[in-house]
């Protein structure tokens, strides 16, 4: 069966994720004690839903240096060569190898560059529906969700606190709420 005729509304084609109505959002836990949230607010990218799903790829692209966390300081921090070290490596990249079905939903795996190191991911993807825009296009919408461990990806600092504990955890929460507009055939 193709995703055509199994996910209502799918639509199958080449589609750009809109920048203006996408989030890439970051979740970190500060200090042992809260967390802190912050987004990148420029991301690229090229979507391809296929007759069959496990067939769809994604590619995407990340300005590191378009972090923001309400901060400026922080962020001018976590842009230097403590953390992201945007000036030498100034995007991050994403490319798809493989989707599969997850009860309900779906796991896509790709390829995640971050500092020149690439990784494997697992996202939770969620196909939140397929329609018709105010212009007279189709837009696409997504979510996934994914966790990663920052020293892998070369972002090792290390900043222990009095008493045990760290500043800035291991663990980073990935969130991502994509729309997508079809391309004009």
């Amino acid at each position: 069966m193709t995703a055509a005729t199994t996910i209502p509304g799918y639509v199958v084609g080449t589609w750009d994720i809109d920048p203006v109505h996408s989030d890439v959002a970051f979740v970190v836990r500060h200090m042992m004690v809260s967390k802190v949230r912050g987004r990148f607010e420029k991301v690229s990218g090229e979507l391809v839903t296929a007759e069959r799903l496990e067939d769809s790829t994604v590619t995407a692209t990340i300005d590191a240096s378009s972090i923001t966390t309400g901060n400026d300081q922080r962020d001018g921090h976590i842009r230097s060569a403590d953390f992201f070290e945007v000036e030498k490596y100034p995007e991050w990249t994403f490319r798809s190898t493989g989707i599969a079905a997850k009860g309900e939903d779906y796991v896509l795996t790709g390829d995640l560059t971050l500092k020149g190191v690439t990784k494997p991911v697992e996202l939770d993807l969620e196909l939140n529906g397929f329609g018709p825009d105010a212009w007279g296009g189709t837009r696409a919408g997504f979510t996934a969700k994914t966790t990663v461990k920052r020293s892998e990806f070369g972002v090792d600092i290390e900043l222990p606190m009095d008493g045990g504990g760290v500043v800035v955890s291991e663990k980073v929460g990935v969130e991502l709420e994509i729309q997508a507009v079809l391309r004009a055939s």
